[in-house]
């Protein structure tokens, strides 16, 4: 499974690489450049009593949020972006969950080398908004009398800042474009922050027992390809790579994202988000997550 999704990975970032080596070269203007996007998407289902094979009522909406500020002078570049991400769903009578959370800012500045390449220094910080749960069950009747499990909150093992993860180091950066570009830094400072509660009586997301923060130094490899498949389809992808030199630097964390936007017209679209992320400090397996849904967009 790993090997297959890292495959994935990787091919689609490759040809990216020969897909932009078609198009002409970009020339960044400079001073400051903003853009972003933004949307809300929204899943529904209901039946009533006489709905002979039954279902269950749900809706869930997800708000998403991305905005990047980027300047160039001279030699110079500072690319920013924000990214935002909130879902949440209600299945019948049960509890409204989480269904994404997500809170990241990326800082990248580079001074001119050499062709394409550039001197680099980047900080990268990632949390999440809202307090997440373990999965707990409950149960709930349908309209034809069956009952059946649902999940439910369970306990909480996670909120704003808890975990936090903090990384920033020096490097090379090569870019083309806005829309692809891939910095490398072998001398990457990680720190991940956790409340004392989570490890009071145990390790948590890699701090140990009765610690609030773990410092770790690796090698940190950042990807970013951006193409139009088609007209109004759009195609993201982002990837990072961190290898710890201080313990077992073989298990090298993964966290790729896809994001690939339908754009109906000016204020509708569909949008499908991929994430796979690999952090053996977390769990020793693949960590995947899926949405897809249809909604209000607005570009800007």
């Amino acid at each position: 499974m790993k090997k297959l999704i890292f495959t994935t990975i990787a091919t689609a970032l490759i040809s990216g690489l020969y897909a932009q080596e078609e198009k002409k070269e970009d020339t960044p203007k400079e001073g400051w450049n903003r853009f972003g996007t933004s949307s809300i998407l929204f899943n529904q289902a209901a039946f009533n009593n006489d709905f002979a094979t039954g279902g269950v009522n749900s809706l869930s909406l997800d708000l998403n949020l991305s905005y990047d500020v980027n300047y160039t002078k001279g030699d110079w570049t500072w690319d920013n972006k924000l990214i935002g991400q909130y879902g949440i769903a209600k299945i019948d009578d049960g509890n409204t969950q989480k269904t994404n959370d997500r809170l990241e800012l990326n800082s990248l500045v580079g001074k001119k080398a050499s062709g394409l390449w550039s001197y680099s220094f980047f900080a990268n910080f990632r949390t999440q908004f809202d307090s997440g749960f373990a999965l707990g069950e409950q149960t709930a009747t349908l309209a034809d009398g069956t009952q059946i499990s649902i999940s439910s909150k369970g306990t909480k093992n996670s909120h704003f800042f808890s975990p936090a993860y903090l990384q920033f180091g020096p490097g090379m950066l090569w870019k083309k474009s806005d829309n692809l570009k891939v910095n490398i830094a072998p001398a990457t400072s990680r720190l991940i922050f956790v409340a004392d509660r989570f490890t009071e009586n145990q390790d948590a997301f890699g701090v140990d027992q009765g610690d609030t923060f773990r410092y770790e130094l690796g090698a940190s490899i950042q990807g970013y390809y951006k193409i139009t498949l088609v007209k109004n389809i759009t195609m993201e992808n982002i990837l990072n790579l961190y290898s710890n030199y201080l313990e077992d630097a073989q298990n090298v964390d993964i966290d790729y994202t896809m994001n690939l936007a339908m754009k109906v017209n000016k204020y509708i679209s569909a949008n499908l988000t991929f994430q796979a992320l690999y952090d053996d400090n977390t769990t020793s397996a693949f960590q995947i997550r899926e949405t897809f849904g249809a909604g209000l967009s607005y570009n800007f």
